[in-house]
């Protein structure tokens, strides 16, 4: 699977934009699975989930990776071509289907990770340092604005991104036994403040805060 792919066909977007396609492919982003499995997982019926799997691979997004044989019956796996999705410039022009499938893709990241949640096990939300500060907490939990010109969250997007890197090469470098830790990212412009009520900002009572 490549790490980006660029969507250059209007039919791509519209593929993409389309709720029951964007958390196709929500799941094939994770791991490959059959038609029988997604159907299954997704509660759809095989004959809808096939179809729904030909346009997809029709418009390059899948792809089929391996087969195996079950009972006499050939089973094809499927899986996203790519673990990311980029936009062509060429695309520009069709701004309304662009924000239609962002907005699309956001929503299906967002209900899988709700899924995500709610089926982590109980020990992942466990205080196990008892402790009331956040930083020292198993898992983060955090939401709030910040104010920034385009040019210094796009600057410290990079930084941001650079960090995540270092912390996905920490269990590549290590001889210990590891956990796995899900995270999601989203961060995008907005015009009315959610925020009004001011946070000291030296208690930590609070994880939802603004600056």
């Amino acid at each position: 699977m490549k790490q980006m792919m660029t969507l250059t066909t209007r039919n791509q977007l519209k593929v993409m934009g389309e709720p029951l396609r964007a958390e196709i492919m929500m799941h094939l982003i994770e791991r490959p699975y059959t038609g029988q499995q997604l159907a299954e997982a997704m509660n759809i019926p095989r004959g809808k989930m096939h179809y729904h799997l030909k346009e997809l691979e029709k418009n390059d997004l899948i792809e089929m990776v391996k087969t195996e044989e079950k009972n006499g019956i050939l089973q094809k796996f499927y899986q996203a071509v790519a673990a990311g999705f980029t936009i062509s410039e060429k695309l520009l022009p069709h701004r309304s289907e662009i924000n239609q499938t962002t907005r699309q893709v956001i929503n299906s990241i967002l209900d899988r990770a709700k899924h995500r949640v709610q089926n982590a096990p109980d020990y992942a939300f466990e205080d196990k340092n008892q402790s009331e500060n956040p930083e020292d907490w198993g898992y983060i939990t955090t939401n709030g604005e910040f104010k920034a010109t385009e040019e210094q969250f796009i600057e410290w997007k990079k930084k941001y991104y650079a960090l995540m890197r270092e912390f996905e090469q920490l269990g590549e470098e290590t001889s210990e036994e590891t956990n796995t830790y899900y995270f999601l990212h989203i961060g995008f412009q907005i015009e009315e403040e959610a925020f009004q009520i001011p946070i000291d900002k030296g208690t930590s009572d609070d994880e939802d805060f603004k600056k």
